[in-house]
């Protein structure tokens, strides 16, 4: 079992930047993070590899987001820039079963709680 736990989502102005963190409780394979908006189905945003050479992106936020993570800490990270209202969703990081980043949901074994990240205009 792995516990995920997200945080450092909030409000912030359309241009704005976030950066949200996610603390898993052991060393984990490919990592990702998704996000559901109201009334939307949950989609993919960024994932990352075991050792963190390789990281793919949705095209909506290729060129402003940027996924890291640092194994010593066991820590996932996602660097938010220049954020749009559209933006507006609960993130959830992920853990995947496959070494590989992945924009598969159903790769991924393990889920955090999510954590709000709303955009104003």
């Amino acid at each position: 079992q792995v516990q995920l736990v997200e945080s450092g989502g909030g409000l912030v102005q359309a241009g704005g930047s976030l950066r949200l963190s996610c603390a898993a409780s052991r060393r984990t394979y490919a990592m990702g993070w998704f996000r559901q908006a109201p009334g939307k189905d949950r989609e993919f945003v960024a994932a990352i590899s075991w050792y963190g050479g390789s990281t793919v992106y949705a095209d909506s936020v290729k060129g402003r987001f940027t996924i890291s993570r640092d194994n010593a800490k066991n820590t996932l990270y996602l660097q938010m820039n220049s954020l749009k209202p559209e933006d507006t969703a609960v993130y959830y990081c992920a853990a995947a079963t496959i070494k590989v980043p992945t924009t598969t949901p159903e790769e991924y074994a393990y889920w955090g709680q999510g954590t709000q990240v709303t955009v104003s205009s």
